[in-house]
């Protein structure tokens, strides 16, 4: 059963003076502009050390947010969507159409993934989505790089991404059981990753901050704006899980408890 713990409205969350980057000396160098996310959120791995795990992090930021990367967006906004029973080398992950004509997504098994230092089989995470929405390829030229797990969308309501980075890249004691606590508290996430998965500063952007508990996990999740975004973090295995929802200030309007719902049933299984 889902447990809601704790509900914070939150206006601004000021980023601590004294927050530092974890030292990259241990860390492989990886091509993408994305991985300011693997750097910031490693500098969270223990609480208890952050003046020794911290050492640039207000440099990564303007390195990211000068870039003006973001993961909001496609490789190329007219990408379309494109039915996943025709992604070449994708297997299907989706349910039939329930009652409420909404479909479940489960990572399939035998999905191809976890290249690199650190990796090993990703545990598989599903979530639900009305039935319009789709799977859309991720390329290699896709602005998140290796990261980017899955990419769905709906021309009608929005978008989503999954990213799933390895723990090991943000420090090497946490071990093959992570938990997002591990990680850091709510605050210090999505200060740590929330400007690179936006691509600006989160300062004043964060309007709810909510820890929900299924089946003995945690989940962070908040809603940002501008822009509109739901953000659901949590922590399994050896690996940081990321799930955006995201739509255009329409959709946002239109399709707000759609996408909401979407955000808040991401859970890893």
């Amino acid at each position: 059963m889902a447990t809601a713990l704790s509900t914070t409205s939150v206006l601004c969350w000021r980023n601590p003076q004294n927050l530092h980057v974890i030292n990259s000396s241990h860390t492989p160098c990886y091509s993408s502009q994305q991985t300011g996310i693997l750097r910031t959120v490693a500098a969270l791995a223990s609480e208890g050390r952050e003046s020794e795990k911290f050492s640039s992090l207000l440099v990564t930021r303007r390195t990211v947010l000068a870039s003006g990367v973001s993961l909001l967006g496609f490789p190329g906004e007219s990408l379309a969507v494109v039915k996943q029973g025709l992604l070449a080398g994708r297997i299907p992950g989706l349910s039939e159409p329930d009652e409420q004509g909404w479909r479940t997504y489960r990572r399939p098994d035998e999905k191809s993934g976890g290249h690199g230092v650190g990796w090993s089989p990703i545990i598989p995470y599903s979530f639900r989505v009305p039935q319009e929405w789709e799977e859309v390829p991720v390329s290699i030229a896709d602005l998140g790089g290796t990261e980017i797990d899955l990419r769905f969308a709906s021309s009608k309501e929005g978008r989503l991404f999954v990213i799933v980075a390895p723990v090991l890249r943000f420090s090497d004691d946490l071990g093959d059981n992570a938990t997002i606590e591990k990680i850091g508290p709510p605050e210090k996430v999505i200060n740590a990753f929330g400007p690179e998965v936006i691509g600006e500063n989160v300062e004043g952007k964060v309007l709810s901050s909510n820890v929900a508990e299924h089946e003995g996990r945690k989940y962070y999740q908040f809603e940002l704006e501008p822009p509109h975004i739901f953000i659901t973090a949590t922590a399994a295995g050896n690996r940081l899980y990321l799930f955006g929802v995201t739509g255009s200030g329409l959709q946002w309007k239109r399709h707000y408890d759609d996408l909401k719902k979407i955000a808040e049933s991401f859970r890893v299984v």
